[in-house]
């Protein structure tokens, strides 16, 4: 699926609802969120995270997602590639969260490493010291998703919404948000790259890829299914 700026809540429930309530594998692509938001990991705490007092005076939505991994802030300039994959599809990758995360790094490099030193460090993508991308996964029985914000561009006020956090990377060295992160759009051709190399790339992987509309995959929803996606009240 292919989507432009959906809201960040409904996507993620819809997300939720593909790794849960079936057995097939799926890439959702969504160029762009609905309107801004914060989202946390499944165990991240905002007091801890997140600039309460600012982010209540922004009035900025706040998500605690299915999935682990870090804190975000998300907007329209933010991207989003989510893989949910059954195990066996890809028997040569252990259904665990380091063999996928680097599994996941060969198959982003074709794309950036023309474009600059590309590696995954910890959990994230970065060009040289910079990161580009966050990462996030949730495992279940042999199911995987790994989903990934990457950054066409940023807001640095909205960034100023996020605390540094207390397991911050090694490789961050102490830097402030602004410091830390570099942005696509300064790399990349234009915003249509990341789209449309994602979609050559799973070929490459082995997938065939068919097309399904938002409509179709919304269905899931009406399914039961634990569902942890939530929005929060700071």
């Amino acid at each position: 699926m292919h989507c432009f700026a959906t809201g960040p809540y409904d996507r993620l429930c819809l997300e939720e609802a593909l790794l849960r309530t079936t057995s097939g594998n799926w890439c959702f692509v969504n160029d762009g969120a609905a309107e801004p938001a914060i989202v946390l990991g499944i165990s991240g705490k905002p007091h801890e995270l997140i600039e309460v007092e600012k982010a209540k005076a922004a009035r900025i939505q706040v998500i605690k997602r299915f999935s682990g991994g870090g804190t975000v802030v998300v907007d329209g300039n933010t991207q989003f590639v989510t893989l949910v994959v059954e195990g066996s599809s890809l028997p040569q990758v252990e259904v665990y969260p380091r063999p996928v995360m680097k599994w996941s790094e060969s198959f982003y490099a074709p794309l950036f490493s023309i474009y600059g030193d590309f590696h995954l460090r910890e959990h994230d993508y970065i060009f040289g010291e910079h990161k580009f991308g966050g990462n996030a996964q949730a495992i279940t029985k042999q199911r995987w998703l790994h989903h990934t914000s990457f950054l066409w561009d940023f807001d640095p006020e909205r960034m100023e919404l996020l605390q540094a956090p207390a397991r911050a990377p090694q490789y961050r060295a102490g830097r402030s948000h602004l410091d830390f992160i570099c942005c696509l759009k300064n790399k990349l051709p234009d915003r249509s790259s990341l789209p449309t190399f994602v979609e050559k790339a799973l070929s490459v992987a082995g997938f065939k890829v068919e097309a399904c509309s938002l409509a179709q995959a919304e269905e899931l929803l009406q399914q039961d299914y634990l569902r942890t996606t939530r929005e929060i009240q700071l």
